[in-house]
């Protein structure tokens, strides 16, 4: 058999393993320094071995031909029997031996080509160099596997993590990286620290390095010498297989560490978990109150109706609320998104890693945070409309209370020197004629009395009116109204018994001049009218719409109508005067230019009629810049309506959009991730629109205005609608990034994922993003998951209810569902492995030592385990020992952790 044949064999036999190296054979010849040192490490590595059998073999070559030793060797290192020998000494039982070996190294799954029993019996060195590596290959090296690579990469990874922290050790390969014997050195020493000072080596001492390392690995290691430090030294290039067979011994040596190792790392990946855990529900707690506060604070304010009962205190308060809803409420409404987001992170990574769902501390749940929120809208939009309710009533009142100073200051003057006037004894001095003029005067003054009668009422009423409203001044305005009443009755009293007087001596009077007494008896009506029409056309008014203005206006326009016969009127009067002056001119009567039944005047009603006629533009004028105020009320409306018309149904869309991505069928999650952060960026892009409408909204409010056709729209439900639209943004967001999450730690690929999504949706006929107890079992069969329809389907169907619907709310959504979907059937860490981790740790002890814990973990986490693991009670406990078990077992289970 030539040199080819050898590559052969390792090549079939080393697939999946490594690969031949190209130093070893070069032009199919063997390196003689490598053949020596092959030679001399084999026969160390097998004697390791033969040993436990009580054997040995000096020979390589040679001790192997007749197949004893081998199949020995075979035995020892599988702990299997192999068939009984033949124990002739001719060359066939040789042969036969040998091939009985070799067929139990086949059997092992070993390919070996073009290598038979007879070039072992002839004594043949390279091929039975080859076998014997194939022997290490199988049962020595080939369970090595770090971080899923090959035989050969795991152990050159193994040495270089276990060397990293070494001064002058660079393992990257197994020839020259061993050649100073400090990588040697450095793996005792990582592992056994007290065998070896690793401070007082020198790159320079190469020899004295190898001796050191395999002196002290053959004296308390139990590891044979295997290598040659002349033949390391002296070599350029020492055997890779040699230093491979003796360092895989160190490894078996060192396995025990590495189980603890691992042990350790598995344990720091659990604890590192629940620390990030722990940090996210303190945040959430930390929120939560935060805003729970906040809310309790603002609360009594929004919930607050009191106020100074005036216009302007009213209006402060509108500001106040204007601010709050500016600029104080929406850093509450991204807390409020962000608190939701960091929760359903929580849960998603409680879930991802075996853990309970947490709970928050009681008065703080995802709930009870949205019922407060709940409880602070309906408490603003009640305090809003309480605001403009107040607004229209103390319009209203303070509208009331000027008209009632106006009558009032009117009925005053009237009234004026009245009592008096009838408390006098004139007529008693009067001659006939005199006291007959008085008769008739009085009886004019009983006619303007009348008259007054309804504008003293009009007083009464709206003074009743006010105290219904709640005027804040309503004690002034009843002390008035109530002297006024009194003065009236006491007018009445008066005038009833300065009538009687006049009566009784009415016998000695005679008539009173009856121009005087016409006179009188018209001017009066007329005067009456004239105070009323001024009254009417300074009498203040208050409107909202353009219908209403153009009432006024209306009314205003019949008035102007009737001014011709009120000309008429003042004309004939006048004309009744002038008549006097003629007569007494003419007869020359003494005192008859007086007119004994009124102290009204051609003079008076002139003063008054002029009054009246100026008045009428100085109405016109009023009316019209109501009318323009309205009509600009008017463009207000439209312009608000014209935006809130555009920005409504624009919100409405994005909401639908992101609504439709939600479902998670348009591409895959970092589409659907992507599109919901564009439109995320869009809706912020879009503010500056919501901006522009609140400025409308308050000169709409400024502008007294209450109603708007032209829309169906309020500036309430567009900012409810546009804080919707972002908290369903942030929502989608963090349950996509969720999914994503979920998806890259379960392995699940988006084939899959579109599956799971596909099959919700469909069963989602609402598009509700939850399922019902009969939706999701049916979602399940469609997905091939097997529910019976006996009793024992519907328990297991309970069970897995019980599962994705934890809180029992009757619905199933996608995210439990998603998690259930692919939790039972991924590789998750539990409490039973995390005890064993430490069981590794402590040495097969039921407890841990404090210094064992951070022998083997991290400062950070080794402080975190002490702290919190309580003290081990169990029999043959040594002082400090820790139970790691009840710890373990908290880190799955109800805990404060």
């Amino acid at each position: 058999m030539n040199d080819h044949g050898m590559n052969n064999i390792e090549n079939h036999y080393s697939d999946g393993y490594m690969e031949p190296e190209e130093e070893w054979e070069r032009e199919g010849l063997l390196d003689p320094a490598w053949e020596k040192q092959q030679k001399k490490t084999f026969t160390a590595w097998c004697n390791s071995h033969l040993r436990k059998a009580g054997t040995a073999i000096e020979n390589i070559e040679e001790d192997f031909r007749n197949g004893l030793k081998l199949m020995l060797l075979l035995e020892v290192i599988s702990g299997e029997t192999l068939p009984k020998p033949d124990r002739g000494k001719m060359r066939f039982h040789k042969i036969a031996n040998v091939n009985k070996a070799l067929d139990f190294i086949a059997s092992k799954g070993v390919k070996l080509v073009s290598i038979g029993a007879e070039e072992i019996v002839d004594g043949n060195l390279k091929m039975t160099l080859g076998m014997i590596w194939t022997i290490i290959l199988r049962f020595a090296i080939q369970d090595i596997s770090v971080e899923e690579m090959t035989a050969k990469e795991g152990l050159l990874l193994w040495c270089q993590r276990k060397t990293a922290p070494y001064r002058n050790v660079n393992v990257q390969n197994f020839h020259l990286s061993f050649k100073d014997g400090l990588a040697f050195c450095a793996l005792i020493h990582r592992h056994r620290p007290d065998l070896i000072d690793y401070s007082k080596l020198s790159k320079d001492n190469p020899l004295e390095n190898l001796n050191t390392a395999f002196d002290v690995a053959e004296k308390y290691l139990d590891i044979p010498r295997m290598l040659d430090p002349e033949d390391m030294t002296h070599t350029a290039m020492p055997d890779e297989r040699a230093i491979m067979t003796y360092v895989s011994s160190y490894y078996h040596c060192f396995s025990g560490a590495q189980k603890a190792e691992t042990a350790a790392n598995r344990i720091c990946k659990v604890l590192k978990v629940n620390q990030e855990n722990e940090r996210l529900m303190e945040e959430y707690e930390r929120l939560a109150s935060d805003l729970l506060e906040w809310i309790r604070r603002t609360m009594p304010w929004l919930q607050s109706r009191q106020s100074d009962n005036s216009l302007a205190g009213v209006q402060r308060k509108l500001e106040e609320y204007r601010t709050y809803r500016r600029k104080h409420k929406p850093p509450r409404v991204e807390q409020k998104a962000k608190l939701e987001t960091n929760f359903n992170t929580l849960q998603t990574k409680l879930r991802l890693s075996n853990r309970p769902a947490y709970m928050p501390t009681e008065g703080k749940m995802v709930s009870d945070i949205a019922n407060a929120w709940k409880g602070l809208e309906t408490s603003e939009k009640a305090f809003e409309e309480w605001l403009l309710s107040e607004m229209m009533r103390l319009e209203r009142l303070e509208h009331l209370a000027q008209k009632f100073k106006h009558k009032a200051d009117i009925h005053e003057e009237w009234t004026r020197g009245k009592e008096e006037m009838l408390q006098s004894q004139d007529f008693r001095q009067c001659k006939l004629n005199e006291l007959k003029a008085l008769k008739k005067k009085h009886e004019a003054f009983e006619s303007d009395l009348a008259a007054h009668q309804d504008r003293v009422e009009q007083i009464a009423a709206i003074a009743q009116e006010l105290n219904t409203l709640e005027y804040h001044d309503s004690v002034s305005v009843n002390t008035r109204c109530q002297r006024i009443c009194d003065q009236w009755d006491r007018l009445g009293g008066l005038t009833q018994r300065r009538r009687q007087a006049l009566d009784e001596a009415e016998r000695i009077l005679e008539k009173i001049d009856i121009l005087h007494l016409e006179f009188a008896k018209r001017a009066a009506p007329f005067n009456n009218w004239l105070d009323g029409t001024r009254e009417d056309l300074v009498d203040m008014f208050i409107v909202h719409t353009m219908e209403e203005i153009q009432g006024l206006l209306d009314a205003h326009s019949q008035f102007k109508a009737t001014l011709g016969e009120a000309d008429k009127e003042y004309n004939s009067i006048v004309n009744l005067v002038r008549e006097v002056e003629t007569t007494v001119q003419k007869y020359q009567v003494p005192g008859g230019l007086e007119n004994p039944y009124t102290t009204l005047t051609a003079h008076d009603l002139t003063k008054k009629w002029s009054e009246v006629r100026q008045l009428v533009p100085q109405r016109d004028a009023t009316l019209q810049a109501e009318l323009r105020k309205q009509q600009n009320n008017e463009m207000l409306r439209r312009q608000f309506a014209e935006k809130a018309n555009q920005v409504g149904p624009w919100i409405e869309r994005q909401m639908d959009a992101v609504t439709a991505i939600g479902m998670g069928m348009q591409g895959s999650l970092e589409d659907q991730l992507h599109r919901l952060k564009e439109y995320e960026q869009g809706v912020y892009a879009y503010k500056p629109h919501i901006e522009e409408l609140e400025k409308i909204h308050q000169a709409v409010q400024e502008g007294m205005i209450f109603e708007n056709r032209y829309t169906a729209y309020t500036m309430e439900t567009l900012r409810v609608g546009w804080e919707q639209l972002l908290t369903s943004i942030n929502r989608n967001i963090n349950e996509v990034e969720n999914q994503i999450l979920t998806r890259d730690s379960k392995g699940i690929t988006q084939e899959q994922l579109t599956e799971f999504r596909s099959s919700f949706n469909h069963f989602d006929k609402n598009r509700t993003g939850r399922l019902a107890p009969d939706e999701f079992k049916s979602c399940l069969v469609s997905l091939g998951y097997s529910i019976g329809k006996d009793r024992q389907g519907e328990i297991d169907f309970q069970r897995i209810l019980a599962i994705v619907d934890p809180n029992n709310t009757g619905y199933t959504h996608f995210d439990a569902f998603l998690d259930f979907m692919t939790r039972e059937s991924t590789d998750t860490d539990t409490a039973e492995q995390v005890i064993d981790s430490f069981r590794i740790l402590a040495g097969d002890k039921p407890y841990i030592l404090p210094d064992e814990l951070r022998r083997e973990l991290p400062p950070d986490q080794a402080e975190y385990c002490i702290q919190r693991m309580p003290p081990f009670k169990g029999p043959n406990a040594v002082p400090g020992a820790l139970d790691y078990m009840s710890f373990s077992t908290a880190l799955y289970g109800e805990s404060d952790l």
